[in-house]
């Protein structure tokens, strides 16, 4: 029903700049709650960033707050995540996923409430 593929991981310095995309196919997508999180090797999945189907409303991890932004453009099927000032500490697989239909925004922090999955982009931020 939704696909979802990430792009414009990379590498950068510390203190640089990164945009992550995330293209949707499928015509529900403008209608889901969309989150980012990323995973590092033998570390648990870690919330990262929210947003409402509307793009109204917006929601962060304390780690990445003032750092990172959440944006869509249902019109575009895409949703991004703008990072700035990253740190080695951001260095790690982001994912991009949907929340279900059926799940309320409370449990937007736990991975397995998200219906669908992108393949991830890595991020490597150098000291």
């Amino acid at each position: 029903q939704v696909q979802l593929v990430e792009s414009g991981g990379g590498l950068v310095q510390a203190g640089g700049s990164l945009r992550l995309s995330c293209a949707a196919s499928g015509r529900t997508y403008s209608s889901r709650f969309m989150g980012w999180f990323r995973q590092a090797p033998g570390k648990e999945r870690e919330f990262v960033a929210a947003i409402s189907s509307s793009g109204g409303s917006t929601y962060y991890a304390d780690p990445v707050k003032a750092r990172f932004t959440i944006s869509r453009d249902n019109a575009k099927n895409t949703v991004y995540l703008q990072m700035n000032s990253l740190k080695p500490e951001d260095t790690t697989i982001y994912y991009c996923a949907a929340l279900r239909a059926s799940i309320s925004y409370a449990y937007r922090t736990v991975p397995s409430m998200y219906e669908y999955w992108g393949q991830g982009t890595q991020v490597t931020v150098l000291a």
